[in-house]
C-alpha cells in the first residue's frame, strides 16, 4: 500500500472546507476502510454526496485502488416510486445488481458508503409499501449482507450532509447555514479536527480496546438496563461465548478496518431467547425515510410482546413482522453519556451518529464476529448459540444520563457496569 502523505499541521478553523472534506475521504479510506493496494471499491452515496464521492475516489486511487464503482441514490427518484409505481412493484427488487455486489465482495472488494439521506422522505406514504420494499431488497442482498455481518472483507460507514438532513437537524437555520453547521458537526464527530486524523484514531480505538478486553475478561451472564424514571427494566442475556468489541477489527481478508466513522461503542450479541423487561427508547428512530418517535416495548423470552410508538407505530409494527427474528435482538451496546456526539446535545435523526450517543440495543441480525469462532460457524451453529438470524438489522437507543447497567455472571451476582451513563 501506498504510504500515507502526513496532514499539514494547519489549524483546523484555518482550513477551507475543501481541504476539510479531503481530511474525512482521507480518514474514510485510509482508517475506515483501509484499503489495500489493488481493492476494489464499492461505493454508495447519494447525489448530494458528489463533492465527498470524489475526494474519496482520489484519496482511493492514491491509496493504490484499481476500481471504484459508485451507486448514487436520489431521493426524488425514491419517492416518485411510493407515489406512483403500481401495488405489485413493491415486492420487486433489482436481483442483478444485488447478485453483482454480493459478486464483487466475494472477489474482496471493499464496501463504502456515505450516510445522510433524508430521514423523513417517505413521511406520509403507506407503511406497507415500505416494509414490503424492504424485505424485498434484504432478500435479495442478503449473500452480499451476510459477508458483511461476518466481516468477510473490510467496509466502513462515513457521513455527508445533505440540505433535507440539515433541515431536521437544526431546524430553526437557513438551509445554507444548516447545511454548513452540520457538516461541522460531522467533521468533530468523525476526529478530524486534529493535527494528525489518522493517528488520532489510532489513539481513539486503542482506548476502545481497553474497554472491550475488561468486557471480555468479565464474561457476564447478561446485562440489566435500568432507568432511573423506571421507565426501563431490561435484562439482556448474551449468547454463548459471546465476544465483545469495538473501535476497529481485522476481517475475514485479514484487513484491519473501522466499520463506522465515527464509533464509541462497545458491542456484542445478546441471547435471542433470554432479554425480558421494558424498555423505552431515550432517542427517535430514522428508518428507512420513516420516523418513530417514543419507542416503547416489553420482551419476553427474547421476543417483542408489545411494542408502541407515538410516531410511526405502524412502521415498527411493519418492521417487527419481517421475520421470525426481527423481533429478537441481534446486538447490545455500551455508549458512555459523555460520549462526543451525547455531549454536542444534537439530535442527528440518523442511525450512524445517534447510536454512539447512547447505549443502544438492535433488532435483528447479530453480528458472527461477536462469538468466539463465530466467522466459520453455519447460521445454526450460530443459532445454537444463541446469536439470532434475520432480513434486517436496526439499532435504536436507550441510553441516557438517567440509564444504569449492571452486569451479571452465570450465578446471578450483580456488579455495576455503568451509573447515571458512565462507566462505572
Amino acid at each position: 500500500m501506498s504510504t500515507v502523505a502526513p496532514v499539514v499541521a494547519k489549524p483546523f478553523a484555518a482550513l477551507s472546507f475543501d481541504e476539510k472534506l479531503d481530511r474525512l475521504a482521507l480518514v474514510a479510506v485510509r482508517v475506515g476502510l483501509n484499503l489495500q493496494e489493488g481493492q476494489e471499491i464499492v461505493l454508495s452515496a447519494s447525489l448530494d454526496h458528489l463533492p465527498l464521492v470524489r475526494r474519496i475516489a482520489e484519496q482511493a486511487y492514491k491509496a493504490g485502488a484499481y476500481l471504484v464503482t459508485t451507486l448514487y441514490a436520489d431521493d426524488e427518484t425514491t419517492l416518485a416510486r411510493y407515489k406512483y409505481a403500481p401495488d405489485a412493484a413493491f415486492d420487486f427488487t433489482a436481483q442483478w445488481m444485488a447478485d453483482g455486489i454480493a459478486q464483487a465482495f466475494r472477489s474482496n472488494a471493499a464496501r463504502l458508503g456515505i450516510t445522510g439521506a433524508n430521514p423523513a422522505l417517505l413521511k406520509g406514504q403507506d407503511p406497507s409499501k415500505i416494509s414490503r420494499a424492504n424485505v424485498a431488497g434484504s432478500k435479495a442482498s442478503k449473500p452480499a449482507m451476510d459477508l458483511v455481518t461476518r466481516h468477510a472483507i473490510n467496509w466502513s460507514i462515513v457521513a455527508g450532509a445533505t440540505p433535507s438532513w440539515a433541515k431536521l437537524v437544526f431546524p430553526d437555520l437557513p438551509e445554507e447555514q444548516a447545511v454548513s453547521q452540520l457538516w461541522e458537526a460531522i467533521f468533530k464527530a468523525s476526529r478530524i479536527d486534529g493535527d494528525d486524523p489518522v493517528q488520532d484514531w489510532k489513539d481513539h480505538g486503542a482506548n476502545i480496546q481497553k474497554r472491550v478486553e475488561y468486557l471480555n475478561n468479565k464474561r457476564y451472564h447478561s446485562l440489566r438496563f435500568f432507568s432511573n424514571d423506571g421507565s426501563t427494566d431490561l435484562t439482556v442475556g448474551l449468547a454463548d461465548d459471546h465476544l465483545w468489541a469495538g473501535g476497529g477489527g481485522v476481517c475475514g481478508n485479514g484487513v484491519y478496518c473501522n466499520a463506522n466513522i465515527p464509533t464509541e461503542e462497545c458491542f456484542t450479541t445478546p441471547h435471542k431467547d433470554r432479554v425480558n423487561g421494558r424498555v423505552r427508547a431515550s432517542k427517535p428512530l430514522s428508518h428507512q425515510g420513516t420516523l418513530i418517535e417514543n419507542i416503547e416495548c416489553r420482551f419476553e423470552n427474547g421476543r417483542i410482546v408489545e411494542a408502541n410508538a407515538s410516531a410511526g407505530q405502524e412502521a415498527l409494527r411493519k418492521l417487527i413482522a419481517v421475520d421470525e427474528g426481527a423481533a429478537r435482538l441481534g446486538e447490545v451496546a455500551l455508549v458512555p453519556h459523555s460520549s462526543p456526539i451525547a455531549q454536542s446535545g444534537l439530535l442527528f435523526w440518523n442511525t450512524l451518529f445517534d447510536e454512539n450517543a447512547a447505549s443502544h440495543i438492535a433488532l435483528g441480525q447479530a453480528y458472527a464476529t461477536c462469538l468466539i469462532d463465530g466467522e466459520s460457524m453455519s447460521e445454526e451453529a450460530l443459532n445454537a448459540k444463541g446469536a439470532n438470524s434475520s432480513l434486517i438489522h436496526v439499532d435504536w437507543m436507550i441510553g441516557s444520563g438517567e440509564m444504569n447497567v449492571d452486569g451479571i455472571d452465570a450465578q446471578g451476582k450483580a456488579e455495576p457496569l455503568m451509573r447515571n451513563g458512565e462507566w462505572a
